[in-house]
């Protein structure tokens, strides 16, 4: 149990590690091409490189982690990127920087460890802060964003790069030696774990959503350093220092997303986000200041944040059995969202002379997921409303205002011996038992009619023949305007009742 209480500051403070990692090319850009010439369009390629690995091994990493637990893994992947950022260290040439920034995306890829690890510790309740704490880790990229071109200024960018090595060493010795040997394993065949959510809508959707929030931070984050030192004439160290701004404040609010999370409906607190990022991506198109562009990065920052800790509280809610999997195809999906921006904005830098489409892409998008998001959230009402339904003990019948029945529920089913395909489409005169006269009926419609309901007993008939008596209780749905749209029937049957007063 001792071990089990380190896990949650021990593979946050490793995400962090491998976060420092992941980002050390575009931290050292600016330095990086003093020595190195490179184009804008190698530039772009180079800073995203890292992001391909990083989000594609999500997917493998996450099942692995299931498998073996969060101790191998993250000191397996401390351990391999030794030989990326050694090679890095010597870079002479725009093929070396993307070969050891291809394999350092492995940094980034470690988050796909504790989104999968953690929640085996905790109760559902308190998943959203979990991995909202655990995501802090990518506090990661500002640190680096923030030390690693200070430090170049003074030792040069090679061996700034060198320091790394000494960190990935630490935090493999500590993984190994803290880690969980306990850890609950899960042992599925990966293609079956995909077999049974590919399919699964909200997978996509979850992807979706995470494609634009991380993949807006890990944009930003790569993007910023050397688009404030070319665009706005900003030092190296000062676009290091606005980065780190921006990375620190989507990291701090990340927890506070997974906390509002666990607190009050995920689906509102989604809303809130794509509308600020709706703004943000307009605003960003439009800002020819410094001022107003810091305007709008730091709302993406802060929607991105929120957004970042509030989507992983959905995927072990919708997916128990297959978290490993899933966190994985999430995640990866958002790596892959901070890939494309960057190689997107420059090219349309290169063709038009400004940003605008770029930036009006992400509103759009986000605007996007804002309607799918208003959609989920009242697909999930209804949802319940049909659990509510199903779960109900007293028979029930729905009909439309024609008297046609609209739906049943299983105890509808149990009582008469009609299933749901042959009750639907059919009128409620499927269970009439001859025992009641014409004149029954039209007063009993007629008091639905005048009072809204009709309450009382009545003999039907099951499916076998067999007559019983029931109590029933009929009433009328109407809308606003007071058309009536539904009638529906609940009813017991009380043959028990009357054999016992027999």
């Amino acid at each position: 149990m001792k071990s089990q209480k380190h896990q949650l500051p021990l593979q946050t403070l490793s995400l962090t590690a491998g976060f420092m990692v992941w980002v050390l090319i575009s931290s050292l850009m600016p330095n990086i091409k003093q020595d190195i010439d490179l184009t804008d369009q190698e530039i772009a390629l180079v800073t995203a490189i890292p992001v391909i690995l990083g989000s594609l091994l999500r997917i493998p990493i996450g099942y692995y982690t299931n498998r073996f637990g969060a101790r191998i893994t993250f000191t397996i992947s401390f351990l391999i990127l030794l030989f990326p950022v050694f090679y890095l260290s010597y870079a002479n040439s725009l093929i070396d920087l993307i070969i050891g920034g291809l394999l350092v995306g492995v940094g980034g890829a470690t988050f796909s460890i504790g989104v999968t690890s953690l929640p085996k510790y905790y109760k559902k309740e308190k998943h959203g802060l979990i991995n909202g704490i655990y995501g802090a880790g990518n506090i990661g990229t500002a640190i680096t964003a923030f030390l690693a071109p200070v430090m170049a200024n003074t030792f040069g960018w090679g061996n700034t790069v060198r320091f790394y090595l000494v960190l990935l060493f630490v935090f493999a010795l500590f993984n190994f030696i803290l880690g969980d040997r306990k850890e609950h394993k899960v042992n599925l065949p990966i293609m079956k774990q995909i077999k049974e959510v590919y399919r699964n809508q909200t997978l996509w959707f979850l992807c979706l959503f995470y494609f634009i929030t991380f993949g807006a931070f890990v944009a930003f984050t790569i993007y910023l350093p050397n688009f404030l030192v070319n665009h706005f004439g900003l030092d190296p160290v000062g676009a290091g220092m606005r980065t780190a701004g921006f990375i620190a404040l989507a990291t701090v609010l990340r927890p506070v997303g997974g906390w509002l999370a666990d607190k009050f409906n995920t689906y509102f607190i989604l809303m809130l986000v794509f509308a600020g990022l709706t703004f943000s991506g307009v605003l960003l198109s439009f800002s020819p200041t410094i001022e107003l562009y810091t305007v709008g990065v730091l709302t993406v920052a802060f929607c991105a944040g929120i957004g970042n800790g509030t989507i992983f509280k959905l995927v072990p809610q919708y997916f128990t059995k297959q978290a490993g999997i899933v966190n994985g195809i999430v995640a990866a999906m958002g790596g892959l969202g901070g890939f494309f921006p960057p190689l997107v904005l420059t090219a349309v830098f290169n063709f038009t002379g400004h940003y605008a489409i770029g930036f009006m892409a992400l509103s759009e998008f986000a605007l996007l997921s804002f309607v799918i998001v208003v959609w989920m959230y009242f697909q999930e009402k209804l949802s319940i409303e049909n659990k509510i339904i199903e779960n109900t003990a007293l028979g029930l019948m729905i009909t439309n205002p024609n008297g046609v029945i609209q739906k049943v529920n299983p105890a509808f089913t149990k009582v008469t011996g009609f299933t749901l395909a042959e009750a639907v489409g059919k009128k409620p005169n499927l269970l009439q038992s001859g025992q009641h006269s014409k004149s029954f009926y039209k007063d009993l419609w007629d008091k639905v009619k005048k009072n809204g309901y009709w309450q009382g007993e009545i003999w039907n008939k099951r499916k076998n023949g067999e007559i019983y008596p029931e109590w029933l209780t009929i009433s009328q749905v109407s809308n606003d305007a007071g058309e009536v749209k539904y009638y529906i029937g609940q009813f017991s049957d009380i043959s028990e009742e009357k054999r016992m007063n027999i």
